[in-house]
């Protein structure tokens, strides 16, 4: 998900798992016309194909989609690190690229993922502030997958209308992202790959879960953490840090990695925090997602940025934002290694 200023973007609201019961589980365990395209797709019988693979999305919704489909539409980055990630980047295309005329694919993408990821300006699909659906239909997907950053109305007008089946997956735990590789690995049948990645997730997740342990086992307080996504400036007009408050994905991980949000008691998932607050609150570590034109000088004209014991005894790091924000493989993999010895230094 890019972030881009002002206002920044807000993460949709997901649901919660608390992080103890995911301890204990982890423990256990382009060329056809518009026209001719939409008329194809309206025509298409509503009974699932045969050999059809009916699964459960992140939603709660049913949907029935395709054995090993071989054309998908991918509207969310986070899916896009999963699908490559399992050797399913031949069956991508098309991609989100947000609004076009902004960047492009640089909007959702930093530069090494458009490289590693072979994406190209022609798979791009915009999705801001809706989905693009006759520039969709023209990819002529079997299956879409989503994240909640899609509103319903464009799920059911694809799902609906042109009856493309619509997968959505936007785990809002680390644990999700774990349940969602097996789920991709049972749409597109390549359970061998994705019991691999799941191995290699689990991995990462139970070295910082003992390290944690220890920590926690040591007596040790909770260090507290501003993990913050984007800063107004003290000379605008509403200045303030953007982060994360209680049921939101920020806050799981901020827990899960032996951390306390400052933003905690705050009343709504997605909140911006006033300078006085941040100072108040004094956090012991700063950790600010950058990327999408967001650089470290965005924070340094926060309020009261150079005031905070934190950035004067070095304690303010920066993380790219693609491995903040994005709840996917790399995630676990980059993000939470790097944080777990952070928030818990000497480990």
């Amino acid at each position: 998900m890019s972030l881009s200023a002002p206002p920044p973007p807000s993460p949709p609201t997901p649901r919660t798992i608390p992080v103890t019961v995911f301890v204990v589980a982890l423990l256990v365990v382009a060329g056809v016309a518009i026209a001719v395209t939409a008329g194809y797709y309206e025509t298409r019988p509503a009974a699932a194909p045969p050999g059809a693979v009916s699964i459960t999305d992140d939603e709660g919704r049913p949907v029935a989609v395709p054995s090993d489909p071989a054309r998908v539409v991918v509207l969310a980055p986070n899916i896009l690190d999963t699908m490559f990630r399992l050797g399913l980047r031949s069956h991508v295309v098309a991609a989100d690229c947000g609004t076009p005329a902004a960047g492009g694919l640089a909007t959702d993408y930093n530069a090494s993922q458009i490289a590693l990821w072979n994406l190209t300006q022609p798979m791009c699909i915009e999705t801001s502030p809706s989905v693009n659906v006759p520039q969709l239909l023209n990819f002529t997907p079997d299956l879409v997958l989503a994240s909640t950053i899609t509103s319903l109305s464009d799920v059911e007008e694809i799902s609906t209308t042109y009856d493309i089946p619509v997968v959505i997956l936007a785990p809002s735990t680390l644990g999700g992202i774990v349940v969602d590789v097996t789920l991709v690995g049972e749409i597109f049948n390549v359970a061998p790959a994705a019991e691999q990645l799941v191995g290699q997730l689990q991995a990462a997740l139970g070295a910082a879960a003992a390290t944690v342990a220890n920590v926690t086992a040591s007596g040790a307080a909770l260090p507290t953490v501003l993990l913050t996504y984007y800063a107004d400036a003290a000379a605008g007009p509403t200045p303030g840090y953007w982060t994360y408050g209680p049921n939101s994905f920020g806050q799981s991980l901020i827990e899960f990695l032996g951390g306390a949000s400052i933003a905690a008691s705050t009343p709504f998932p997605y909140v911006e925090l006033s300078g006085a607050q941040v100072l108040d609150a004094q956090p012991w570590c700063v950790i600010y997602g950058t990327g999408f034109g967001v650089t470290l000088s965005t924070y340094q004209q926060g309020p009261e940025w150079s005031d905070l014991t934190a950035v004067q005894q070095g304690r303010a790091w920066a993380i790219d934002s693609n491995y903040l924000t994005e709840a996917d493989p790399s995630m676990i993999l980059v993000t939470v290694p790097t944080m777990v010895h952070l928030l818990n230094p000497g480990t």
